[in-house]
């Protein structure tokens, strides 16, 4: 009369999204930041910021240009 149907449960293997001992390298322009912006640096950003605080910020575009142009060669883009 009524059969019952028992469900089939197929299991397939694993498959690594990506194969786990390999990674790709970017090049630096095209890459992520490895720290994030306010710990990438230091020096610059302490010297940008005593000049700014005594002198304003209008003083100090050799300062504020230096720091940018650490933190893009960091692979931020500012």
């Amino acid at each position: 009369m009524g059969s019952t149907q028992v469900p089939v449960v197929v299991r397939s293997p694993q498959i690594p999204a990506v194969n786990e001992g390999s990674t790709a390298i970017a090049p630096a322009s095209d890459s992520k930041p490895k720290k994030k912006i306010c710990c990438a640096c230091p020096d610059t950003k302490r010297l940008q910021d005593e000049c700014v605080v005594e002198h304003g910020e209008t003083a100090c575009t050799k300062w504020i240009e230096a720091h940018k142009r650490c933190l893009r060669a960091e692979g931020f883009n500012v």
